[in-house]
């Protein structure tokens, strides 16, 4: 017999019911993935963003209509939530001091405007949602017009499927009819301001029912214009370094703002105003949408025409050498086959 099953074992029996369980600290239920339908959200447009908190309309144009501080729900945390988004919130949506509502639903997008730091950078960085309008603004002096800026512009809005307007400043400083003929080829609603007459009853007709995103190089007057238009807007508006020739950036993030006329209202969206304009994101088929003149003569290329110099039977380049497009088509043809060729070498996305 062994020593240890005799009877004078006197090791305490252990009793399992007087353990003692700690319960779990995050809740004695089992997480689940399952979420609210939130039935009673209700939707908004978002007009401004600032460190995590999104400025929310509700009940646009009724009695009712009231912006409400919101932030964005955890199970959002992954998604962008931009300007110009329509968003579903739940919470407090009375829009008192204090009050703060939940976003738990990004509508489906009809647009989305973007950008990135290069043309071989993936990542995009979103400008706006839902613009169905691009005013594109340029000085004619001071700083000088840059066509490859403005080209550049033109892809992105053709991508986004969003329509493109260019408005031409400082047409006191320099005639931008040379500056314009590198766009005669497009189909392209144009404006020409000056600093003491600015068409604002043309521009503001021409933004009446639409969402309109403001772009352009600093310093061309985009705030300005944009004072204008919307007076209680109060954006600050910058200069023009006289040594580089370089304007200041002012506005340092993207709004929404109403413009209120007597033919109707609109949306204007005025952005950072920005020297580059990456897109590395783009779609490159959709690199010719921004030419229509060119797109034209592209339908009688051969299948898989890439359009650039050394591209063998290509319609373009042909018509151009012959003359048929005259001095405008060869410089629209230049600033074509740029493009082109910046992707040529980078990755298509």
């Amino acid at each position: 017999m062994s020593w240890w099953a005799g009877a004078d074992d006197d090791e305490p029996e252990f009793d399992e019911s007087s353990v003692r369980v700690r319960p779990n600290r995050k809740g004695s239920k089992p997480r689940t993935k399952t979420r609210p339908d939130h039935e009673d959200a209700l939707t908004g447009r978002i007009l401004s963003v600032d460190r995590g908190r999104y400025t929310v309309m509700l009940d646009e144009n009724k009695r009712t209509e009231r912006r409400v501080t919101a932030a964005r729900a955890s199970e959002l945390r992954k998604h962008a939530v931009v300007t110009g988004d329509r968003v579903d919130i739940v919470g407090d949506t009375t829009g008192a001091e204090g009050s703060l509502a939940r976003i738990v639903r990004i509508v489906p997008r009809v647009t989305l405007l973007r950008r990135s730091a290069d043309d071989t950078d993936a990542v995009e960085r979103v400008i706006v949602a839902n613009a169905d309008q691009m005013l594109i603004v340029v000085a004619a002096a001071n700083p000088e017009p840059r066509i490859r800026l403005v080209d550049r512009y033109l892809v992105a809005a053709y991508d986004a499927g969003v329509t493109p307007i260019l408005c031409i400043t400082k047409t006191d400083l320099a005639d931008p009819a040379e500056f314009l003929n590198n766009f005669a080829g497009l189909d392209l609603i144009v404006f020409t301001s000056r600093d003491d007459a600015m068409p604002l009853e043309s521009i503001s007709t021409a933004l009446v029912g639409h969402d309109t995103v403001f772009v352009g190089h600093s310093g061309v007057g985009k705030s300005t214009l944009v004072n204008a238009l919307v007076p209680d807007a109060h954006r600050a508006v910058g200069v023009v370094n006289t040594v580089t020739g370089r304007g200041r950036h002012t506005s340092s993030s993207t709004v929404s703002l109403r413009l209120e006329t007597d033919a109707g209202r609109g949306w204007v969206i005025d952005t950072p105003g920005v020297r580059s304009f990456g897109l590395g994101h783009i779609n490159t088929d959709n690199i010719l949408k921004a030419f229509t003149d060119l797109a034209t003569i592209a339908e009688k290329c051969p299948r898989g025409c890439t359009h650039l110099p050394d591209s063998p039977d290509c319609a373009i380049n042909e018509a151009v050498a012959a003359g048929e497009l005259g001095d405008t088509g060869k410089a629209r043809l230049d600033s074509l086959q740029r493009l082109l060729a910046t992707f040529a070498v980078a990755p298509h996305h």
